[in-house]
């Protein structure tokens, strides 16, 4: 199937295409702000600046676009040719300019991997969602999932730990408050 666009329509297309605020995005924003859920978006400081990021459970929230980032696309590398590629029902590369497209997304795979190592290095927790996990058919139970997730590890980390400590006898009272308990004659409102 040949390109309808030419390559400087089609450059400014792809252009067009924001990073950041995308629809998924701030539909699991709004999902998140309903909820009681305060977060903090794209933070400077953490690796691949997540697009949500919920420091009170030390989680972030990587919102995917499934033909960015490859969504169950497998791209193995056969020694010196082009990468086969197996496709997916929400991701498919397109047959125009293939080998960029495949390397591209090679890349952020790659990517995605290292930052989410280094996340988990760090002591976060990582949820990614997906772009086709918020199709209309599949939204709600999704962001319910979402939900029930973040508050199971809030109760996790808050949980007490109990520790087995073996008992030893009590220890010894004052002498003065020992006597006065052994005096069976002497009651609280006598005086002396």
């Amino acid at each position: 199937m040949a390109d309808n666009h030419s390559a400087q329509q089609r450059h400014t297309n792809m252009a067009a295409i924001h990073s950041k605020d995308t629809k998924p995005e701030l539909v699991v924003r709004r999902f998140l702000w309903s909820r009681g859920f305060r977060y903090r978006l794209n933070h400077p400081r953490l690796p691949g600046r997540p697009d949500i990021v919920l420091r009170k459970y030390k989680t972030c929230i990587f919102v995917n676009g499934c033909f960015w980032h490859g969504h169950k696309v497998h791209l193995s590398q056969d020694g010196e040719q082009m990468p086969t590629v197996e496709y997916s029902a929400c991701c498919k590369i397109p047959k125009t300019n293939r080998d960029f497209w495949t390397k591209k997304i090679q890349r952020n795979q790659a990517r995605d991997r290292e930052v989410l190592h280094k996340l988990a290095f760090m002591g976060w927790r990582t949820i990614t969602i997906w772009e086709c996990e918020l199709t209309p058919a599949r939204r709600e139970s999704t962001l319910e999932s979402l939900a029930y997730t973040l508050n199971k590890m809030f109760l996790q980390d808050i949980s007490t730990t109990h520790y087995d400590m073996t008992e030893e006898a009590p220890p010894t009272a004052a002498e003065a408050a020992a006597s006065y308990h052994a005096d069976p004659h002497r009651t609280e409102h006598s005086a002396e």
